[in-house]
């Protein structure tokens, strides 16, 4: 995690609205930012991606390439710039995944652990 553009409490009020963003509906899209730097130096954002299906959401590594989006990057909605849920990547490999619940999620967010 790097701090030189975000602070922890940044992060943590960005994963806070990420993971209310995924409650939202039943085919959300969000995403957690785990690393990121100045977006007008930087050329990716590291993320894990959330795929929600149902009660069922899909958690990925990814990167963000800054140079690919047609538009500035705004993080307070990183969720915009993420690619389509796919289980398998351009060359056939299976993308790796962690799945979780919405209510382990819901869980997660709304204990007072991880907001300390």
């Amino acid at each position: 995690m790097d701090l030189s553009f975000w602070s922890v409490r940044e992060y943590r009020r960005s994963w806070e609205s990420a993971l209310r963003e995924i409650e939202f509906s039943e085919k959300a899209t969000s995403c957690l930012i785990a690393s990121i730097t100045d977006p007008a130096v930087s050329n990716f954002i590291s993320c894990w991606p959330m795929y929600r299906d149902g009660d069922v959401i899909y958690v990925q590594n990814s990167l963000i390439f800054l140079d690919e989006l047609h538009e500035p990057f705004d993080p307070q909605e990183p969720w915009r710039y993420v690619e389509p849920h796919r289980e398998v990547d351009e060359d056939g490999n299976r993308v790796s995944e962690w799945v979780t619940s919405v209510a382990k999620v819901r869980q997660f967010r709304e204990s007072s652990a991880w907001g300390a």
